[in-house]
């Protein structure tokens, strides 16, 4: 007797679930207006080659998350990201959430595959029953702190197909749905056998 084929629906999360990019909101939740302003002004050179195309986006990023983040005990930023799903509440999609939701309902298995950090979308994602977040990675040193490293490749563009398979290898025994919004999701939505972007829903 023949198994039901399971349903994985993937979705991007800055952008698709959430209206705009969650790190400046979460760089401003954990550190402040001020020192956000300050940093992004000390920052400018840096942006300025990104935006020329200097600097490969995953560097640019880097460089950002090391400027605010490098020094700070994981245990605290973990407190940030707990404490930033009130905020991000603020910027949903009520239409993809919607979609979210409808995925659920079904007892399709819903994940959530993002270029940004897993301490502050796995909070969020636990008050809507998704319990996988495909993310990108930070380091920590031997004490717990923050080396300002991403541990794992940001989770951009091939790479979301790449840790998507990791964590669903059997790639034959199930559909995938797939739900981004920028060319940093085109690789996953090609990948799946229904793939959205948001702006088309």
């Amino acid at each position: 007797m023949e198994t039901a084929q399971r349903t994985i629906a993937a979705f991007d999360f800055d952008g698709t679930l959430t209206t705009r990019d969650t790190l400046p909101l979460f760089i401003i939740h954990a550190k402040g207006w001020r020192c956000f302003m300050s940093g992004m002004v000390r920052l400018t050179p840096m942006l300025c080659r990104y935006l020329l195309g200097i600097i490969p986006n995953s560097e640019a990023k880097q460089r950002l998350f090391a400027h605010f983040f490098k020094g700070m005990p994981y245990k605290d930023f973990c407190f940030y990201g707990n404490t930033f799903s009130d905020k991000i509440e603020n910027t949903l999609s009520s239409k993809v959430i919607s979609l979210l939701k409808q995925h659920l309902e079904q007892g399709h298995s819903v994940c959530i595959v993002s270029a940004s950090i897993k301490e502050w979308i796995q909070p969020w994602a636990n008050r809507y029953g998704v319990d996988k977040v495909i993310a990108t990675q930070v380091e920590t040193d031997e004490n717990g702190i923050l080396t300002g490293r991403f541990l794992s490749p940001n989770c951009n563009g091939k790479e979301k197909v790449r840790r998507l398979l990791e964590e669903e290898p059997d790639r034959e025994n199930y559909c995938l749905y797939a739900y981004g919004d920028s060319k940093g999701d085109i690789p996953m939505l090609e990948f799946a056998d229904k793939g959205y972007m948001a702006k088309d829903l």
